[in-house]
């Protein structure tokens, strides 16, 4: 993102679980943010657990791209953190990440859908570029991890799903679980890498691809968190004041143009 660099940019996959668990330290739990880091940081220990066991087929180039992927994570909270608009992927959970109404598998799924479905397939064609390899050679490894991810998934879903005291909220959270999946996901980013690498010699007409999987992810990402509850709380509706874990806020109680500017932004389309 132009105007935007992160500070000691990891290098290996360890300094990536560093990097996530230092962002985890300095959040509330209940952060939206805070709930997909403990997501992707169990799922980067996961893989980072396979890459010495024989799992992969060509461990360098996962851990690699592993680097690459976060790196996009990475770029996305110190915009954040700088004040600055993250890619329209991510806006969704940056502007809703205290919304009371937003459950945290709500959170975790907007996040691994804006990293999977849009930051995944430009982290395979930018790693392949600096390997000189081609998509092609890191397929197999690519769907290997999701084996992993299929492990990590189940568990996170399990844990993340309400208990007894929320059952009212369980019905919309299990309609919305059959609506998004991993795979489905990680297949869509493969066709976009295969796309995207169509187009490597085409910049103009690459830029106008990623930046169209960049909004439309990022209108996936608002439906996904789509407010349900607790009552009281106008459903598909900002907050009227939401306050950043540093303790300042972004809106002021009762701007209701600007919250409604803010949730088309965060959507990723154009004011009118």
């Amino acid at each position: 993102m132009p105007g935007t660099t992160v500070e000691h940019e990891p290098v290996t996959v360890d300094e990536v679980v560093d990097r996530l668990r230092g962002i985890g330290a300095a959040l509330p739990p209940t952060d939206g943010v805070a709930v997909f880091n403990r997501l992707y940081l169990t799922v980067t220990e996961a893989v980072r657990d396979r890459l010495g066991g024989g799992y992969f087929a060509d461990p360098p180039a996962v851990a690699e791209l592993d680097v690459v992927f976060a790196g996009r994570y990475l770029l996305a909270v110190a915009a954040d953190a700088a004040g600055q608009e993250p890619p329209a992927c991510w806006r969704p959970l940056f502007a809703l990440r205290a919304h009371p109404g937003v459950h945290p598998l709500q959170f975790g799924l907007a996040g691994m859908g804006a990293h999977i479905q849009h930051d995944l397939p430009l982290a395979v064609v930018d790693t392949c570029r600096r390997r000189g390899c081609a998509p092609a050679d890191v397929q197999e490894d690519y769907h290997r991890i999701n084996g992993v991810l299929a492990e990590v998934e189940a568990a996170v879903r399990e844990q993340l799903m309400p208990g007894p005291d929320l059952l009212e909220r369980a019905e919309p959270l299990t309609h919305l679980l059959g609506t998004w999946s991993v795979e489905a996901a990680r297949e869509g980013a493969w066709a976009a890498v295969e796309a995207l690498w169509e187009l490597r010699d085409l910049p103009g007409a690459a830029r106008v691809f990623a930046a169209a999987l960049d909004g439309s992810v990022g209108l996936l990402g608002r439906a996904l968190l789509l407010p349900l509850g607790p009552a009281g709380t106008a459903a598909g509706r900002l907050p009227e004041a939401r306050n950043r874990p540093d303790g300042g806020a972004v809106a002021e109680p009762g701007d209701q143009a600007r919250l409604d500017q803010a949730q088309l932004e965060c959507s990723g389309l154009p004011s009118a």
